[in-house]
């Protein structure tokens, strides 16, 4: 099972960003504020040009930085020499912010899908990931999107908490994913062979049957992403604990 704390602090998504407020998404300023207020916090990896697990949300750098171009192809010096937009640090690392958290709060990791069509093309990412969380003592729980991840990390880090980021992959906002791909994993198949103990699943379709039958069968639910207290409000009736951002959990 996911460790209690999973459930029992909100987790603020991205961190406990506030752009205005100077803590960019994924930022260490919005980590620190994250433990100020708290809060659990969900970060987002992907892999720099050098093989490092970085702490950032997209593929391009456009939207976060100014800079052009894809992560990928940027050392992780280069990328630390950068700074967000809204903020004054750089991009960060993974093994900065597990320094950061230090066991305080619970961290939830996503794991970006590298092969680009939810496939198996996966590996570089998941190896990074799982040196820099050895040793590393506080709770932490592992996701994605990309199921093969998910089976990648069981063997990689067996001990550590799992679970797969699900929603019903609707076509207009997943248009790179094949069809066949997206009606697969509408049904959560992957769940038991990749050894998960939660899904954190999109919260417009917490109603979906197969995260009744999860649920019913042992399985913690979150989900994602919470906006407002309202719909915080609606989404407890079903899942465990919600990812949140924009307000106060």
């Amino acid at each position: 099972m996911i460790p209690r704390s999973f459930i029992d602090y909100p987790i603020a998504h991205r961190a406990f960003h506030d752009k205005a407020a100077g803590r960019p998404e994924n930022s260490l300023a919005a980590i620190r504020a994250a433990i100020d207020e708290g809060y659990g916090i969900e970060i987002d990896l992907q892999l720099s040009k050098d093989g490092v697990a970085m702490v950032f949300h997209d593929y391009s750098l456009t939207r976060l930085t100014g800079e052009n171009g894809p992560i990928a192809q940027r050392t992780a010096a280069e990328l630390a020499r950068m700074t967000l937009l809204g903020g004054d640090e750089g991009v960060p690392t993974l093994a900065e912010v597990l320094a950061t958290v230090d066991g305080k709060v619970p961290l939830l990791i996503e794991i970006k899908d590298q092969d680009g069509a939810l496939g198996p093309n996966i590996g570089a990412l998941e190896a990074a990931t799982a040196e820099t969380l050895k040793g590393y003592s506080g709770p932490v729980a592992l996701m994605s999107f990309n199921p093969h991840s998910i089976a990648k990390m069981a063997e990689l880090l067996p001990e550590v908490p799992r679970g797969l980021t699900t929603c019903n992959y609707a076509a207009e906002d997943w248009p790179t994913i094949p069809a066949a791909t997206r009606e697969a994993l509408r049904g959560i198949p992957d769940y038991e062979r990749t050894g998960s103990c939660f899904v954190s699943h999109q919260h417009t379709d917490l109603a979906d049957p197969r995260i009744a039958e999860l649920k019913a069968n042992g399985a913690n639910i979150l989900c994602w992403t919470i906006r407002s207290t309202e719909a915080e409000k609606a989404a407890r009736e079903i899942a465990d604990n919600v990812t949140f951002e924009g307000y106060r959990a």
